[in-house]
């Protein structure tokens, strides 16, 4: 059978003529991946273009954590990103290669820098080489050198004396289109990037767009701005050489984390969030005097930590999890940690009995409901084993999103509504990044419940079974889940109802920019020539335009009536996502009461004053022809 199989393959010559040897510069505009993560559009905040302006800020940070430079400028102009900082400036001679030639860098050892971001001279050559415009200037004590490029080669390099500017280093970069493709800047992800490095480094000011941030208190401005409901207690606010944290309790489920290792924020967390995981629980413990199971103590914790190290071990070039075992020689992480809290929160604790009240009640109530559900629990873990390696609602696929793989960054898994529509993403998906999980029909209403019902109910216990996120949200298993529905009346209520069971029950699958809703399109225009797929009804007048009065239009009515071979390009490079966002200013609470409680009559009411007649537009095809 084998030789059957391979029959038909033909053999692809491999010689010396088929090894090459690339420079850097070819190999990271090949593999920009390898150095950035994944590209994007600027519709994601982890997309590159947003690495890029952080690669470029980094350095200027670093050189206000060696007490260079206060304030930093930072433009976003169309296509163009400008950055000035005002510290030491890089020292002229070695500006060129500082900006172009990889493995250059004033960080490989001696005392210039210590505890800072950048690590491995990488970050603004990748910068340089994806632009089609760059230009790097750098001021020191009167004299100024300024180099330009475009995509990595040297286009001009000119210096000046008696200049009057501060001290500092000016870059200014334009993307390459030809490596990113179209792409926009949201200038929310900035923003958010900008107000991480103000949390991070106390009397530091980043002017974005000429709007200055500057944060007073630290890690506690970034935990009470992210609230998106008030805590159970006034969030408890330590600090002391070389690490702070903040810690307060809300009254859901999960936990959430905000780490950071030398001002970088590290969405995945690492050695640092594992040693704070461990030693909360501990210290809470040993403070009550009571064997408290560390789940009881963590459940609907938020929390912030923020180490300072030397020479950081990242598990990727883009720093988003701390590998580092040891905070310095002879001490290990875990350690520096643990005998932080077990001073400093233990002392707070003492200081404040009120707290220490409220969060015991919390404690006390969280082992009561966890040990009501347990045996419910025990039976659906049973269930979900049984069907694990043949879950016929799962879809999965080879790579995920815990692996070490180049491709984890990408894995993605859709929760469909019934076979139709899962059949054609099913076939149109690409199997190593993308798995699929079918929903029977509408999830139950899950607003006002207990956890109980997750596991007594088999659609919501074999999706939480498929993420692997019941012990820890660290064990997620795709990079995005993503809610694909028809875009009708259904569909938009499946969309509500597992939301709120994120919201509900695993908040932090939102608060960490996991939970994602598909958009697909409402109308397909073509004519013999093109077809347009439009996703508003804008869009489908300006399709109509191009093809003229006799285009053909097709109105979607719902995911299974896209064809397998029309879906592959939408679940493709150009997926249209919309990421469901938590934010303070969001009345959670106050609107799940309204569309999901029990008030029928209130929320019939507000719908019936609130409809709106589609009128179809086709009878106006003459007008616009």
């Amino acid at each position: 059978m084998a030789n059957d199989k391979n029959k038909n393959i033909q053999t692809v010559a491999y010689d010396d003529d088929a090894i090459k040897t690339l420079s850097p510069r070819e190999h990271l505009r090949l593999r920009p991946g390898m150095y950035i993560g994944k590209l994007g559009d600027g519709s994601q905040s982890d997309d590159g273009i947003y690495v890029l302006i952080k690669e470029t800020v980094d350095n200027s940070i670093d050189e206000f954590i060696m007490g260079a430079g206060k304030r930093i400028e930072i433009k976003i102009e169309g296509d163009k990103v400008s950055v000035r900082d005002y510290g030491r400036g890089i020292p002229l001679e070695a500006l060129s290669d500082a900006v172009s030639k990889m493995n250059t860098g004033g960080k490989y050892g001696g005392d210039a820098f210590k505890k800072t971001v950048g690590l491995n001279g990488v970050g603004v050559k990748a910068v340089n080489m994806l632009s089609s415009h760059f230009l790097a200037r750098s001021v020191r004590n009167g004299e100024a050198r300024t180099v330009s490029f475009s995509q990595g080669l040297e286009l001009t390099d000119r210096t000046e004396s008696g200049v009057t500017e501060a001290n500092g280093t000016y870059v200014e970069f334009v993307v390459d289109r030809e490596v990113f493709g179209d792409y926009a800047y949201n200038l929310e992800y900035v923003e958010q990037m900008v107000k991480n490095y103000t949390y991070l480094n106390l009397g530091l000011t980043v002017v974005l767009n000429g709007k200055p941030y500057i944060s007073k208190n630290g890690l506690l401005d970034l935990v009470n701005d992210n609230l998106s409901s008030e805590p159970l207690y006034a969030p408890i606010h330590l600090s002391d050489e070389d690490i702070e944290v903040v810690i307060t309790h809300g009254n859901g489920y999960g936990e959430s984390y905000y780490s950071f290792v030398n001002g970088q924020y590290t969405p995945q967390g690492g050695t640092h969030q594992a040693a704070l995981r461990e030693a909360v629980a501990k210290t809470i413990k040993e403070f009550y005097h009571k064997d408290y199971d560390p789940s009881d103590i963590r459940t609907s914790i938020i929390a912030a930590v923020s180490v300072r190290i030397n020479d950081p071990i990242f598990e990727s070039q883009t720093k988003t999890k701390l590998g580092s075992k040891d905070k310095e020689a002879g001490v290990t992480m875990r350690q520096f940690v643990g005998d932080f809290l077990a001073t400093h929160l233990d002392n707070y604790l003492h200081k404040h009995p009120e707290t220490a009240q409220i969060l015991q009640k919390k404690i006390v109530e969280n082992e009561k409901e966890r040990k009501a559900i347990s045996g419910v629990q025990k039976k659906a873990r049973e269930a979900a084993k049984k069907v694990s390696l043949n879950n016929k609602k799962l879809r999965d696929c080879k790579i995920h999103y815990t692996d070490k793989h180049e491709l984890a960054e990408e894995t993605m898994i859709f929760i469909t509504e019934g076979n139709s529509a899962s059949g054609s993403i099913t076939s149109s998906r690409d199997p190593r990044t993308q798995a699929v999980f079918s929903l029977r029909g509408k999830p139950l209403n899950c607003y006002g419940l207990t956890k109980k019902v997750v596991y007594e109910n088999e659609e919501f216990n074999l999706l939480q079974a498929a993420l692997n996120i019941e012990e820890d949200m660290d064990n997620l298993r795709y990079k995005r889940v993503i809610i694909a529905t028809d875009a009708d009346v259904d569909g938009m209520h499946i969309r509500l109802l597992l939301t709120s069971f994120f919201l509900q029950f695993f908040p932090d699958v939102i608060r960490r920019g996991h939970l994602y809703i598909l958009q697909t399109p409402l109308f397909r225009v073509r004519n013999k020539k093109e077809t347009h797929y439009c996703y508003t009804d804008d869009e489908r007048v300006a399709a109509i335009k191009k093809c003229g009065a006799q285009a053909e239009i097709t109105r979607f009515k719902g995911l299974g009536e896209i064809s397998a071979a029309e879906f592959k390009e939408f679940i493709g490079e150009g997926m249209r996502l919309d990421k469901v966002r938590i934010t303070k200013e969001d009345p959670i609470q106050d609107l799940l009461d309204f569309y999901m409680g029990k008030n029928t009559p209130d929320r019939k009411d507000f719908i019936v004053g609130n409809l709106r007649v589609e009128e179809d537009i086709v009878e106006n095809l003459k007008m616009l022809n």
